[in-house]
């Protein structure tokens, strides 16, 4: 099979296993002297796994009111649908995928805001079922959906939160001086959030997230409603969390903002992981948005097939109906 390492570590190489000796050759032709390199590098990589996310599933329970808007009559909706992928220290990982597709509810589970009803994920040697108080205390999650009250300060709650990390003082200090700089909030430190605009209350939520300087870096949506100039502060940002060594998990549906900042991308439809792979080799040549209209192609197709037989059964009942009047 094909063996590829990404992140701080690539090695490409055509692996063959003779099943029978237990032999393993690499592309180059060397057998027991590449094997040892080989097995070395792939224990090496295992090494670097930070998040391991295996067989992921959420239900939820739907109204009256939310079957007629979804139109269905489905009592439950499969958000997500044993999703697995894997994630390595110090690279980007960007879930890909139209609205409704599950990957907020994926980021939910992995910063244990809610359960999975099957499944798990292992972060850092932390189930996020079992230990979610430990997962916590290595992520910093953000979501455009979640609001900070807006009666408080940016300077206050960044205290708060600095405070309920257990973040030393003097450290808690200084690193806040060095975000509020850098992203312009020292000017609106003293400012209530509900006076601040869009794009500074999305800066004061980015640097909340991160008063413990967590290893994992969970985003939602990351530049979601924000305008242009603030998006690159942030993408920026995050280019940077990623030259530090932070392992950042990305969802979007932006196709520049993939392209930009990921290692690897995993392409999600309908709760299911459809592709997850490096960029370059999903791209193949090809712009991302091609890549990914193909799925969307084939769950098209299907979806239209599916209709097309209801009305061709309908008709025939339609006609049957009318040979017998």
């Amino acid at each position: 099979g094909y063996f590829h390492i990404h992140g701080d570590l690539v090695v490409e190489a055509q692996i063959l296993v003779d099943v029978r000796s237990g032999s393993l050759t690499g592309s180059n032709g060397a057998d027991n002297g590449s094997r040892t390199g080989l097995l070395a590098v792939i224990r090496h990589h295992e090494g670097h796994k930070i998040l391991e996310v295996k067989g992921l599933k959420k239900t939820f329970k739907l109204s009256a009111k939310q079957q007629k808007i979804e139109k269905t009559n489905e009592k439950v909706k499969v958000a997500v649908n044993n999703l697995s992928f894997t994630a390595y220290r110090g690279e980007v990982f960007g879930l890909l995928g139209p609205n409704g597709a599950g990957k907020t509810t994926t980021l939910r589970m992995l910063a244990t805001l809610i359960k999975p009803d099957e499944g798990d994920a292992i972060l850092d040697g932390a189930s996020v079922v079992s230990a979610p108080a430990e997962v916590r205390s290595k992520i910093g999650f953000l979501s455009s959906e979640l609001r900070l009250e807006e009666f408080f300060t940016p300077n206050y709650l960044y205290d708060f939160f600095s405070d309920l990390h257990g973040v030393p003082a003097e450290e808690a200090k200084a690193r806040k001086a060095n975000y509020f700089e850098r992203f312009g909030i020292d000017k609106f430190a003293e400012v209530k959030v509900g006076n601040l605009s869009t794009g500074m209350k999305q800066k004061v939520s980015l640097v909340i997230s991160l008063v413990h300087d967590p290893d994992v870096i969970i985003f939602d949506e990351p530049t979601n409603g924000l305008d242009v100039l603030t998006a690159k502060v942030v993408t920026d940002f995050l280019a940077d969390l990623k030259a530090q060594g932070k392992t950042i998990i990305v969802s979007t549906h932006i196709f520049s903002l993939i392209e930009k900042i990921c290692d690897r991308v995993g392409i999600v439809i309908n709760g299911q992981m459809v592709c997850c792979d490096d960029l370059e080799t999903i791209k193949q040549g090809k712009s991302l948005e091609d890549v990914k209209a193909q799925p969307f192609k084939e769950t098209t197709i299907a979806a239209v097939a599916g209709v097309m037989e209801e009305v061709m059964v309908f008709f025939g009942f339609c006609l049957r109906m009318a040979m017998h009047a």
